[in-house]
């Protein structure tokens, strides 16, 4: 690939220092269009000044809304509790994902912002696109239509099922690049070799929606075809996407991401697992500190593909890990409380333990030096806020795992 035609815009080049004032400058901008013209956040930001919000530091004071909470937002204001700026009447689709959680899309070009996504991918203007992201209600297949389009690709609206059929369609209009799960294209490049029919059109992929272990990318390349990873929701459109250097996923230029701790807005050091905070800067669904529910990590430097944008490390686990002990729900948000309280903890983890006979939670909390009188202290401020007695381990600082987990359930019941 010439140096012409490697990167979708000048954007993906700048310096990210140059990208982090533009954004930062206009995140005031945004936030005054999402208190004025959507009720909800007009609710959610309370008396916030938009004109103050202009660093990150001011950002992390803003509330968290999570994808959790959007089912009881809409239900309070149908369809997407207040949160857009246009009523559904003068929107372009209406979706209905899993929860029911609705899904906005407005009536502009690449809304969900795919198209840079698939040209790291390697897709251009003439490529034949077989999109087989879902058309039926939810908005996976308008993501992957909407975005080819932008690029001047055709479409192949598949969907998915009906394999046969799908190759049949392959092997006639031969397309070059798939939009759609790794896991389909594994199951029609086989059916393709079983069958004798002919895939070999296939060259290029952008997958999403599930894991892309490195086995099936292998696997997938042996078949002939190069396959990059994209990730996305269906609130904020592309988060990030992987490139030719396959070292982490590049933000996308439409949004602004922190890491925070699991159960709080507290943005982590750089590294630290976390949840993935995303802020776009759509006019329509302008969602802000939109907690994707997500675990991540930032990865040091620039991607070596010369796209200068932040880079995680990819979806790494959900960081609601909300379990029940002894019949009462613990979530991430109480066990943040108890190593608030105590400014002797570095990190605090919640082990959960036990069998048919009952259930155990210890919270490993490092610090340094130990102290058992500490340690007493916290067990107090864990009964305080969860209702439940728990045991407390002190250990040394870096002790434990950098995955993200405030709580994990290693409960066995064999």
């Amino acid at each position: 690939m010439s140096g012409e035609d490697r990167y979708y815009d000048a954007l993906e080049t700048r310096d990210p220092a140059a990208r982090e004032a533009e954004q930062l400058a206009r995140l005031p901008e945004q936030i005054a269009n999402a208190k004025k013209n959507a009720p909800g956040w007009g609710r959610i930001l309370g008396d916030t000044n938009p004109a103050d919000i202009t660093s990150r530091d001011a950002l992390a004071r803003l509330p968290v809304t999570r994808k959790s909470a959007l089912i009881e937002l809409q239900k309070t204001e149908m369809p997407f509790g207040g949160l857009t700026t246009a009523p559904a009447n003068r929107l372009g689709r209406l979706f209905s994902s899993p929860g029911p959680i609705y899904d906005p899309e407005a009536l502009r070009p690449d809304y969900w912002r795919f198209a840079r996504a698939f040209y790291a991918a390697g897709f251009r203007a003439g490529d034949i696109v077989h999109n087989t992201f879902s058309y039926h209600l939810t908005p996976a297949g308008s993501m992957g239509e909407s975005g080819a389009h932008a690029l001047g690709c055709a479409v192949i609206p598949a969907g998915v099922g009906q394999t046969e059929q799908q190759l049949q369609v392959i092997a006639d209009l031969k397309p070059s690049c798939y939009v759609g799960t790794p896991s389909f294209l594994r199951v029609l490049m086989e059916k393709a070799k079983e069958t004798g029919m002919d895939a070999s059109s296939l060259r290029r992929a952008c997958v999403g929606g599930e894991a892309l272990p490195p086995s099936l990318r292998s696997l997938l390349g042996d078949f002939g075809v190069q396959v990059l990873q994209l990730y996305g929701t269906a609130d904020l459109g592309l988060i990030a996407y992987e490139s030719e250097a396959l070292e982490g996923l590049i933000v996308d230029e439409g949004v602004l991401i922190e890491i925070v701790r699991p159960g709080t807005g507290d943005p982590v050091p750089e590294g630290e697992v976390g949840e993935v905070v995303v802020t776009t800067f759509n006019p329509d669904y302008p969602l802000i500190r939109f907690g994707t529910g997500d675990l991540s990590a930032i990865l040091p430097g620039i991607s070596p593909c010369g796209r200068t944008n932040a880079r995680i490390k990819g979806w790494m686990g959900r960081a609601d890990q909300t379990t029940k002990v002894k019949g009462m729900f613990v979530h991430p948000g109480q066990i943040a409380q108890v190593v608030g309280r105590h400014r002797e903890i570095k990190r605090g983890r919640l082990i959960v333990t036990g069998d048919a006979k009952g259930d155990v939670m210890t919270l490993h909390c490092e610090v340094s030096p130990v102290d058992d009188a500490l340690a007493d202290r916290i067990a107090e401020t864990l009964q305080g806020i969860t209702k439940l007695k728990g045991k407390v381990m002190l250990v040394e600082p870096g002790t434990l795992p950098n995955d993200g987990k405030v709580i994990e359930d290693a409960r066995t019941y064999e």
